[in-house]
């Protein structure tokens, strides 16, 4: 599964450095909670996994105190040694490193951002759901590396769910087609 963060103009990239929509409220708080409390490892690429190690690890709350618990896969073929406790490096084939992670028994496996490593996974068939947090604005700067599109990516998804937040955020709940 994926949840990603993008803009009316499909960027994906820095959302830490987007316009302040007041926080997501109680309602997106919940939805956060619910998808973290439903998978049992995280997937990330290296910057997605730059920016979460140095946030939510100096973090206590029962949100934060879960995602330190989780088991958190993170590809880089440059990061050696993480800091952040219970993170392994995928350093070589993501693409079968997460095939196999998601054949072994357990639940869903939520991967944060839509890099490269989501690009390949989703060539692959490995993305089975996505979640798009649709921010209310156009960013109106971005390279090709930081928008949802990227030449060369296709996949068929069918809506199953959308959630409304006050501030003007919808979350889309995509399923893979077929």
């Amino acid at each position: 599964m994926n949840s990603t963060y993008i803009t009316l103009d499909g960027v994906v990239r820095d959302p830490q450095d987007w316009p302040s929509l007041g926080g997501f409220s109680d309602a997106g708080g919940q939805v956060q909670a619910a998808l973290l409390d439903q998978c049992d490892a995280v997937l990330m690429g290296r910057h997605t996994y730059d920016g979460f190690a140095s946030v939510w690890s100096a973090r206590s709350d029962p949100f934060s105190d879960r995602m330190n618990a989780l088991p958190k896969y993170v590809v880089s073929t440059t990061l050696a040694d993480p800091a952040w406790n219970n993170t392994t490096v995928i350093s070589s084939d993501p693409v079968g490193a997460v095939r196999e992670l998601k054949q072994q028994p357990g639940a869903d496996i939520v991967q944060y951002g839509f890099g490269v490593v989501s690009h390949a996974l989703m060539a692959a068939g490995l993305i089975d759901e996505l979640r798009l947090w649709v921010h209310p604005f156009i960013v109106g700067t971005g390279t090709t590396d930081g928008l949802l599109y990227r030449t060369g990516s296709a996949g068929r998804f069918e809506l199953v769910d959308v959630h409304r937040l006050d501030s003007g955020i919808v979350i889309l709940g995509y399923r893979a087609a077929g």
